[in-house]
């Protein structure tokens, strides 16, 4: 994403919170981003896409900052699971977020709820998989069911936490809160092997996310137009760490552990530049390949 891409994003984020999605107009954003129409058409077919493309940029933001909390740290720390989940609700905050989400709910745009619901069982699969990591494979046929009760009481504790988050802690604490609940919660689901969301529903659930998958060669591509923009002069520690990245990248046994701590220096490097956008859009990929290859 080029940054006069993302001005207008950032424009068009304050707008829908400021004014209402429903009542900012695609002229309120040109006149607000300084762009013709023909530019933002160039971007988006749409006021929803738009939106969409937001929601996808932090979307993309908490699949980087989740992955970077793994570095070093074993899967099966519920302190690091804790500040994963944390991640998201610290991001909608940042971002304003929940403003938005409240106007799609209340929109009845199909096609936006639709998008929603799909992030909403990203989450939910994502954390169920991650709950087998915390309780070990005995809990794999319950982790669909865990995560829709630990998401669940998430929320509601979020509602008096947004209301009162002076007296209660930082995000994290709660959600380390909730994860204590679930030292009960997950043994008792195995133990009498009570299951609501059985095996079929978490395969069909994975069938219909089909969460797209970046190959080594992908990436390279990328990394190499990246390069190719930055001048000669332009972040001597990004550069390094691209050049180290490519080497491992296109060698006949990449060193995936190495390949996972220069990413996040890679992204370090780029942090606070105009370059930082394209930079943790390659770190996302990167992550996905990364993730792939330990899983293969």
């Amino acid at each position: 994403m080029n940054e006069r891409k993302r001005q207008v994003l950032l424009t068009a984020q304050r707008l829908f919170i400021e004014k209402g999605f429903s009542t900012t107009s695609v002229q309120d954003i040109l006149e607000g981003s300084k762009i013709s129409k023909g530019t933002f058409y160039n971007y988006f077919t749409s006021k929803n896409e738009c939106l969409v493309a937001i929601l996808e940029y932090v979307n993309e933001e908490t699949f980087v900052r989740r992955r970077e909390l793994l570095i070093g740290e074993k899967k099966s720390d519920k302190h690091v699971l804790a500040k994963q989940i944390a991640v998201r609700m610290q991001i909608n905050r940042e971002e304003n977020l929940f403003m938005l989400f409240e106007a799609i709910f209340h929109s009845g745009d199909q096609e936006l709820r639709d998008f929603v619901k799909k992030n909403h069982l990203k989450e939910l699969s994502w954390l169920s998989e991650r709950l087998i990591d915390i309780y070990g494979e005995k809990a794999s046929p319950y982790a669909l069911d865990g995560a829709v009760l630990l998401l669940g009481m998430m929320q509601q504790i979020f509602h008096i936490w947004a209301a009162a988050s002076n007296n209660l802690g930082e995000v994290d604490t709660l959600v380390l809160y909730v994860l204590r609940r679930m030292d009960a919660i997950i043994p008792g689901l195995v133990s009498n092997q009570d299951t609501l969301l059985n095996e079929e529903v978490v395969v069909s659930l994975k069938r219909s996310l089909n969460s797209k998958k970046y190959s080594r060669d992908q990436v390279v591509e990328q990394l190499t137009g990246f390069t190719e923009k930055l001048s000669d002069e332009a972040n001597v520690d990004g550069k390094q760490c691209i050049h180290f990245l490519m080497e491992e990248l296109t060698a006949d046994s990449p060193r995936i552990y190495l390949i996972e701590t220069v990413t996040r220096a890679f992204t370090n490097a780029f942090t606070g530049t105009t370059d930082e956008l394209e930079a943790r859009e390659i770190a996302s990929r990167l992550w996905s390949y990364v993730d792939t290859e330990n899983n293969a």
